[in-house]
């Protein structure tokens, strides 16, 4: 008999996903729903969308409207999740703004947005969720870095030091809860067809750099994390604690 796809099967799994409504929060939900997860979507705004997309694979959705800009819903969210589906063994932090601006002109407004929302909630967000996967000794958490956690990018000061500071709690995340039963891992996405890279891919010079540097050649889309975020909430991925996957075209590799 085959385990290969018992070992990424997530049957009976209740996930959380966070910034849900589009882009990479709905490419992984909609990976983990036809992976067998229940999906927890979180976001502002209307779901319609990812909930067609989830329930058309045979998947529970459950709606939760939160705004991450602060970590006052962090606690409710888990609690949410555990009242409606009786369980929480996947949590993906995805939810995430962006500024732009020259450093020198960067505002406290635009760095305090970015680091509540990418860093800060989702450090509380894992917290509320890991009390209860320590308690159950058993538990995913997928935090969505990006190849700014490795590299200093130009004009985004404070996403880039979000996204460093997320890769460096995913660390010390993995050391304090590993032996506690619960992974703790990330995915760093490449250039990827989102809302926060639409300015990029409307500046045809810019997106042609881009461009050139990618050895897939093309922009990254949301359905490219699916397969990575699957192994990070399977069983596949049980001795792997701390780790930040890039999934990126080829660009850091270049």
């Amino acid at each position: 008999m085959n385990n290969v796809p018992q070992l990424f099967d997530l049957t009976d799994k209740i996930s959380i996903v966070t910034g849900a409504n589009t882009g990479i929060g709905q490419g992984i939900a909609l990976a983990l729903a036809q992976a067998g997860a229940s999906i927890a979507a979180v976001g502002r705004s209307s779901m319609d969308e990812t909930r067609a997309l989830v329930e058309a694979t045979g998947a529970q959705f459950h709606e939760i409207r939160a705004d991450l800009a602060t970590i006052a819903p962090t606690a409710s969210i888990v609690e949410e999740t555990l009242k409606t589906f009786g369980g929480l063994d996947i949590l993906v932090n995805n939810a995430g703004i962006i500024r732009r601006n020259d450093a020198v002109d960067f505002t406290e407004e635009d760095w305090d947005a970015v680091i509540d929302t990418n860093l800060k909630s989702a450090f509380f967000l894992s917290q509320a969720a890991g009390k209860h996967m320590i308690a159950s000794g058993q538990g995913k958490i997928i935090n969505i870095a990006s190849l700014l956690s490795f590299q200093g990018g130009i004009r985004i000061p404070s996403y880039t030091a979000s996204k460093s500071g997320l890769a460096g709690i995913t660390r010390l995340l993995a050391c304090e809860w590993a032996a506690k039963g619960v992974n703790v891992n990330a995915i760093a996405p490449g250039y990827f067809v989102t809302n926060n890279t639409t300015a990029l891919r409307e500046d045809q010079d810019r997106s042609a750099q881009i461009l050139a540097r990618i050895p897939a050649g093309r922009w990254g889309d949301p359905s490219d994390i699916g397969g990575a975020a699957v192994f990070l909430a399977s069983r596949a991925s049980d001795y792997v604690h701390g780790t930040v996957l890039p999934v990126d075209g080829g660009w850091l590799a270049r």
